[in-house]
């Protein structure tokens, strides 16, 4: 998978924790991308304002290119690959970084971890997961926990 964006000395890290959920979650991610940058808390309040009706600063958004369902394969998918290069575009995901260092305070773990769990956690449902429903919930609570914990993050 390919990560493009802005997030500095995690996006090692992150690669890891991607090619671990890769695994996980049975899929190929080998022509693959996504963006994952920081943003300002403004520019994510912006975001999320504009794009859930929510006006308020959260941690972390995610915009999806595809209309993918969790249970779905992304092979199905390899038909909106870009003709030239043949990779697929996820989408974006945008964390806020100020969020994040917070959140990392409060719940008692490093910055590395709390970034590292906010972009699987957008990485996820540019994959098609959510956590409207409690079932569903439960299934990405259950991977962000065993990829995290592989990744010994």
């Amino acid at each position: 998978m390919k990560i493009d964006g802005k997030i500095g000395l995690y996006k090692r890290k992150i690669g890891k924790i991607f090619k671990i959920a890769e695994k996980v979650l049975g899929e190929d991610f080998e022509n693959v991308y996504l963006s994952v940058n920081f943003v300002s808390d403004e520019k994510i309040r912006g975001l999320n304002r504009e794009f859930r009706k929510i006006d308020k600063v959260t941690d972390v958004l995610s915009f999806p290119n595809l209309q993918k369902k969790a249970e779905e394969s992304l092979k199905n998918f390899q038909s909106d690959a870009d003709f030239d290069t043949n990779m697929l575009f996820l989408g974006d995901v945008v964390i806020s970084k100020n969020v994040a260092k917070t959140q990392a305070r409060e719940f008692g773990h490093s910055m590395k971890r709390e970034v590292c769990f906010l972009a699987l956690h957008g990485l996820l449902h540019l994959l098609g997961y959510d956590h409207i429903e409690k079932d569903d919930e439960k299934i990405m609570n259950k991977l962000q926990d065993e990829i995290l914990l592989r990744a010994g993050v």
